[in-house]
């Protein structure tokens, strides 16, 4: 595995990221599976080198973290892997545990370190942004979590690039802890993050972590155009299906599926392969339900493609609307 450095910081991390979305509680989601099956994916990616590993308290409804804590912790030293988890989204019907207020933010944090069983977050990311919370209100209480040593740093998910540079801001003109990462929506069929994050990313020197690289499922040929797919994600996932299923989507998908083939490997594999030689991309956040897919997106992280796959790969791609920001 290679390691790479995350932004400007002096962390290294593996190239690819286990999202831990997959793991905690199944009642959260049919594709949710508990501890048990859990541990011997998780194993096999730290087997395999990869040393960064990302959830969020909205997981499972906090069955993630628990899931999360416990293995990792039981496989290695707290120094030997990176862990971001997320606050923001609700995670209970009250009207103050949800957002990106001072008061959620405190109980947040100790409730996922609690979770986790850790007494700090290497990364610590705002899961969406909060348009009923000053984002001053939001930054300063970031800061408060990085200087009481709950969180070494800061990152940010899904936005426009207005708003990541309007947090900035307001982090640098007050002297509190800026963002280092992004954690955007970017694959072969939703690409409008080139438009602007992403350049604001190299400029920055931000690292960019994606989510959702093989587009839930859909790149690895999963889906079905008359909706749903052949797996049980597919079956039951109703925001790809409001995300993706255009007829270009399928088309893009299909030449994935030509170059998998012509270059006798998987179709996950030049999807993330693809995502993986864009400019700024850091380490794309991967979940797996198998040892088989984890051992199939590892050989991703040791290739690439040529010019003419990319083009190739590329070329039907139209202007959407903006999706992952919800």
């Amino acid at each position: 595995m290679e390691y790479v450095s995350f932004g400007r910081t002096g962390t290294k991390v593996s190239k690819l990221c286990l999202g831990m979305m997959t793991f905690g509680t199944p009642g959260w989601r049919d594709y949710v599976m508990e501890e048990g099956p859990s541990r011997p994916i998780i194993k096999a990616a730290v087997d395999a080198g990869i040393n960064f590993f990302d959830t969020a308290d909205v997981y499972a409804r906090g069955g993630s973290e628990e899931v999360t804590g416990k293995v990792l912790g039981s496989l290695l030293r707290r120094h030997e892997y990176v862990l971001a988890t997320k606050v923001c989204n609700p995670m209970s019907d009250d009207p103050n545990d949800r957002g990106l207020s001072r008061k959620h933010i405190m109980e947040s944090i100790d409730a996922s370190l609690q979770r986790l069983g850790t007494d700090y977050v290497d990364l610590y990311i705002i899961h969406r942004w909060d348009h009923s919370t000053p984002i001053e209100e939001t930054m300063e209480a970031l800061h408060d979590v990085v200087r009481a040593g709950k969180a070494l740093y800061l990152g940010a998910s899904s936005m426009f690039a207005w708003q990541f540079l309007k947090a900035q801001s307001a982090a640098r003109q007050n002297g509190w802890t800026p963002f280092v990462s992004m954690q955007n929506h970017y694959n072969l069929i939703y690409r409008e993050e080139e438009r602007e994050m992403i350049p604001l990313c190299i400029d920055q020197g931000i690292a960019v972590t994606p989510w959702s690289p093989l587009a839930r499922g859909f790149l690895a040929g999963t889906r079905e155009r008359e909706g749903g797919g052949s797996t049980v994600r597919a079956k039951t996932d109703e925001i790809a299906q409001r995300m993706y299923y255009r007829d270009v989507d399928f088309a893009i998908a299909e030449r994935v599926g030509e170059v998998a083939a012509r270059l006798g490997t998987s179709r996950p594999e030049v999807a993330l392969r693809w995502l993986m030689t864009r400019p700024a991309i850091t380490a794309p956040i991967v979940g797996v339900s198998t040892q088989e897919q984890l051992t199939t997106l590892l050989k991703a992280a040791d290739g690439t493609l040529d010019a003419s796959d990319v083009e190739y790969l590329e070329e039907l791609y139209e202007p959407r609307t903006i999706a992952g920001h919800f």
